[in-house]
C-alpha cells in the first residue's frame, strides 16, 4: 500500500510546487503593474505571493529569471494584435486602419504597465532586454504598415515618421488619457495624418508671416 500512494505524493508535490511558483509570477506581474519593476523589491513578491524568500529563491534562481516568468506570464495574458493579419490585408490605408483600431485598445488594456515599463526601461537593464521583443514587434509592425506605400523621397520620411508616432504607445497616452479622446477618435486622428503626411507641405510663401513687436511707422 505505501509503494501505492508514492507516485500519487510525487505528483500532488508537484502540482503544489507548480501553483507556488505561480502565485510568485502573478505576485510579480501584479506588482509591476501596478508599482512597477524598479519601486518592487523581491521581499514584496514573495510577502504578496505569501511566501518565505527562500521559497522565492528556490523557484527563480535570481531577478532574471523571475522577470523572465513574469513577462511571459503577462504576454500570454494580454498578446499583442497579429501582425500576420494586417500583412494580409492589400491596401495599405485599410492596413493601417485595421491596425490602428487593434492596437490601441490593447494599449488602454495594458496601459498601467505599458507605462511603468516605460519608466523602468531606463534605469532598469532586465527590464530594457525584456522589453526589446516588444520595441521588435512595433518595428515589424512599422515594416508591414510600410509595405505598398507608393510614397518616394521626402514624402515617403513623412508617412514613416508619421506611422511610426501613430504607433507609439506614448502617442496613444496623449491622444486617449490626456487629451480625452477614445480609442477610435484616436486612431482615426492617426490614420488622418498619416494620410495627409504624403501630400508636400506648402511652400514657406504661403505661410503668413508673423508680425514683430516692432512696426513700421
Amino acid at each position: 500500500m505505501p509503494d501505492q500512494k508514492r507516485p500519487y505524493r510525487k505528483q500532488r508535490r508537484a502540482e503544489l510546487e507548480e501553483a507556488t511558483r505561480q502565485r510568485i509570477t502573478e505576485s510579480a506581474v501584479e506588482l509591476h503593474g501596478t508599482l512597477g519593476p524598479s519601486r518592487t523589491s523581491l521581499s514584496a513578491i514573495a510577502a504578496h505571493a505569501g511566501v518565505r524568500r527562500s521559497t522565492l529563491y528556490r523557484h527563480f534562481a535570481d531577478e532574471a529569471a523571475l522577470f523572465a516568468a513574469c513577462t511571459a506570464d503577462w504576454m500570454t495574458s494580454n498578446p499583442v494584435p497579429d501582425l500576420a493579419g494586417w500583412t494580409a490585408i492589400a491596401d495599405p490605408d485599410e492596413r493601417l486602419r485595421v491596425a490602428l483600431a487593434e492596437l490601441y485598445p490593447h494599449y488602454r488594456c495594458t496601459e498601467q504597465m505599458m507605462t511603468n515599463i516605460l519608466r523602468d526601461e531606463q534605469t532598469m537593464p532586465i527590464v530594457a532586454q525584456l522589453f526589446a521583443g516588444f520595441r521588435q514587434y512595433i518595428a515589424a509592425a512599422h515594416e508591414t504598415l510600410m509595405t505598398g506605400r507608393r510614397a518616394r523621397g521626402a514624402a515617403r520620411q513623412r508617412v514613416l515618421a508619421a506611422t511610426g508616432h501613430a504607433l507609439a504607445f506614448t502617442t496613444w497616452k496623449s491622444l486617449a488619457t490626456e487629451q480625452g479622446l477614445d480609442d477610435a477618435q484616436a486612431a482615426d486622428l492617426m490614420f488622418r495624418l498619416v494620410g495627409a503626411s504624403s501630400t508636400p507641405p506648402k511652400s514657406a510663401a504661403n505661410y503668413p508671416q508673423a508680425r514683430t513687436g516692432r512696426q513700421r511707422v
